[in-house]
């Protein structure tokens, strides 16, 4: 637990300095190559020990400016330069894309909750995709201009780290928070103080401490639970992201939900659209109505009222992956909202029922949010197939027709994931302002005149910064397992440049199928061992604290990294994070990923990879099933899917090692001019130009403003209500 004394961060900087402290506190920072530079530049060992530039600039000594700032004026112009894009970037009066979009829009802005934003490695309330995701939507926002607030919890323990033993074993650690170092600032209340907001459970009530985190033109509002003010019981309400416990889980939820729209009223935010981002947030709709009816609507009024201003979207076309929670347990938490509105507690209860009828069902919060909401979209146009199968019950036959569950296909945010060389090259053939054309799929074509040699040298940079990342984690792993000083030594002679390299890394979920490619140990073997065209391939992931199976993986995998005789050419790289997402995904040569079609609802590491010039080799799930064009990438498998999963597992397999062995292996190695694999830097550049205007979080959120988010407002609304 936090000390009961609050310190704010002290960060003292020179006058002519004094804008640093701003720049800091906006994860502007995280997508803008210059402005990382500049705080690294202020002192490398530093930047490079934390990436966060708060601690950064809390622990430099005063006296050391005046070394920084006398090196004959450089720096002071470094500075300079980054405050003017900043500047230029925040300037209220910067024509955005949204404004041109809807240039009379007065109304209010977008809240989008969500249980976890992914925005840089240092900010660590991120699990995986989902939080990833979310933090390339925020990031999206404030690009276009978009009127819009985040909402989430602020985590004290985060996620946990990943140390994995000698024998492959998971171990988990949670590592507390200083959140006075970290990006984000607590909010104050008119008098002064730290705004806190309550939130009502059974026989008490808990507060929840308000912080904000600025992300360019955009703001979210994280909760916080762990404060003196609370009792000792539910200061850990907000400790741990994904906590196991079902009845912790639902106190988390109801604090996102309830929490979340009191903050939003405590700051006097009126939102137009309230986004639920995965069902963890439902319970927002609940203190909406209760709101409402509180205040004079009828209870029919208070239903349409939420429902005209929700949007809903699912990310799981798993079952299991829909939250639910016993009907008694929700009915004792529910209390104190249902005496508010003066219903019967059946009524909420109903809400969140799968099944029109029937009795005994649990509480679903996916249920709950399709009733209450007015758009629902799954997030790639497989998934919204899926999503209208595994919810079809829940809407009248004659709206089954129509797919009420539409879909936005997932998108990542460009700047972010774009290595510096492939970024660099871009700029220097594209031009500085590529990123304001990052939709306009005809501005990409130029990318096929860029030099073969140029392309191939920028990603082999990118690579070898892959691997030096790479060798530097299994040094620590195997330094912390005991290996000799030799065997650490040869750390440094592993990872070829000239090698095939295939990256996987995701959430270590059995439907992923980690270990697939593994099925006939024998015949991969032979397939990336052969000395003349080898193969590498790096590993990452983490499994859920409470997924056995998913543990299982990882052990498997790590032994075979380490111990057979694949070792070498299969590595395995623990604490799967965004720092080393960002290194596989601009370094790799393949995009390799597996899951069990058609549960994976969309993925976006592949899109990420894409941008950089990685091919894809991936099953038809997801996004890929919309992506493969045929010379981007290649398809595992076919388009179907067999209920017997050992016999899919037997065919994908397969497809796989011929894929590799007789189509992306000669790719590679063949037809090299100078070193240059000719062929394959062709589909590299295809890769490019298909995946990076039709996949970008950009397109994403324009499709969102259009679609669910203000889709009437051109046609009179005047608001989005």
């Amino acid at each position: 637990m936090e000390s009961d004394v609050i310190a704010m961060a002290d960060i003292r900087v020179p006058e002519e300095l004094s804008r640093l402290t701003e720049l800091a506190y906006n994860l502007w920072w995280t997508w803008t190559p210059q402005a990382r530079l500049l705080f690294a530049t202020i002192n490398k060992t530093l930047w490079g020990l934390y990436r966060n530039p708060v601690q950064l600039l809390i622990n430099i000594e005063p006296h050391y400016w005046e070394r920084v700032v006398d090196d004959g004026g450089a720096f002071m112009a470094q500075y300079r330069r980054v405050i003017r894009d900043f500047e230029r970037y925040m300037d209220p009066e910067t024509g955005t894309w949204f404004k041109r979009r809807l240039p009379d829009y007065t109304g209010g802005p977008v809240a989008y909750f969500t249980p976890e934003f992914g925005l840089h490695e240092s900010l660590g309330i991120y699990c995986g995709g989902l939080g990833v995701l979310s933090g390339d939507h925020a990031k999206a926002a404030s690009d276009l201009g978009l009127p819009f607030v985040g909402v989430g919890l602020l985590y004290r323990y985060g996620y946990f780290r990943q140390a994995v033993d000698p024998d492959g074993r998971q171990h988990h650690i949670y590592a507390s928070s200083d959140f006075h170092r970290l990006p984000l600032r607590p909010v104050h209340d008119a008098t002064g103080r730290p705004l806190q907001v309550p939130v009502d459970f059974p026989d008490r009530t808990v507060q929840a401490r308000v912080w904000q985190v600025t992300v360019g033109r955009v703001k979210l509002y994280l909760l916080d639970t762990d404060i003196p003010e609370n009792d000792p019981a539910d200061r850990p309400i907000t400790a741990q992201l994904y906590v196991r416990g079902r009845e912790m889980r639902l106190c988390q939820e109801i604090l996102l939900g309830v929490g979340g729209a009191r903050a939003l009223r405590a700051l006097r935010i009126e939102p137009a659209v309230w986004h639920l981002n995965e069902g963890h947030s439902a319970f927002m709709l609940v203190e909406r109505l209760r709101e409402l009816v509180k205040h004079g609507r009828s209870w029919k009024e208070a239903l349409d009222t939420v429902r005209r201003e929700s949007v809903f979207t699912t990310h799981t076309p798993v079952p299991a992956g829909n939250e639910s929670f016993d009907n008694a347990l929700v009915a004792k938490y529910m209390q104190p909202y249902v005496d508010d509105m003066g219903v019967e507690p059946s009524i909420v209860l109903d809400l969140g029922k799968p099944y029109p009828e029937g009795s005994g069902q649990p509480f679903n919060l996916t249920a709950l949010a399709l009733r209450l909401s007015r758009y629902a979209n799954g997030v790639s146009r497989l998934h919204g197939e899926v999503a209208n199968q595994m919810w079809a019950h829940m809407f009248p036959e004659n709206e089954r027709a129509g797919r009420p569950i539409k879909h936005i296909t997932n998108g990542v945010h460009v700047p972010t994931w774009l290595g510096h060389d492939v970024r660099t090259l871009i700029e220097e053939n594209l031009g500085a302002d590529w990123h304001d054309h990052v939709c306009d799929a005809e501005h990409w074509e130029a990318l096929r005149k860029v030099r073969d040699k140029d392309l191939w040298e920028s990603h082999q940079n990118q690579k070898d910064r892959l691997f030096r990342l790479v060798r530097h984690r299994l040094v620590g792993q195997f330094a912390r397992h005991g290996k000799s000083p030799d065997e650490l030594r040869e750390v440094s002679r592993m990872l070829e440049m000239n090698t095939l390299t295939i990256g996987f890394a995701r959430r270590f979920a059995t439907y992923k199928r980690a270990g697939l490619i593994f099925q006939d140990y024998n015949r991969l073997k032979s397939i990336i061992t052969n000395p003349d065209h080898p193969v590498q391939i790096i590993f990452s992931g983490k499994a859920h604290p409470a997924d056995e199976p998913g543990q299982e993986l990882v052990r498997h995998i790590v032994n075979i990294a380490f111990y057979s005789e694949l070792k070498g050419y299969v590595f395995f790289v623990e604490d799967y994070d965004i720092r080393i997402a960002r290194h596989l995904v601009q370094g790799v040569d393949i995009w390799l990923n597996t899951p069990r079609r058609p549960r994976e609802a969309s993925g976006t590491s592949g899109m990420k990879a894409a941008l950089n010039g990685a091919l894809n080799l991936s099953i038809a799930d997801g996004w890929w099933a919309e992506g493969y064009n045929g010379a981007n990438g290649w398809v595992i498998g076919s388009d179907k899917h067999s209920d017997n999963e050992e016999l899919q597992d037997y065919e994908d397999s397969s497809s796989f090692y011929d894929l590799l062995e007789h189509q992306i292996i000669p790719l590679y190695y063949q037809h090299r001019e100078d070193g240059v694999p000719l062929e394959w830097v062709k589909w590299m550049k295809e890769s490019m130009i298909s995946v990076l205007p039709n996949f970008s979080a950009a397109r994403m959120l324009r499709e969102y403003v259009d679609m669910a988010y203000f889709s009437e407002a051109e046609t009179g609304r005047g608001e989005a209500s």
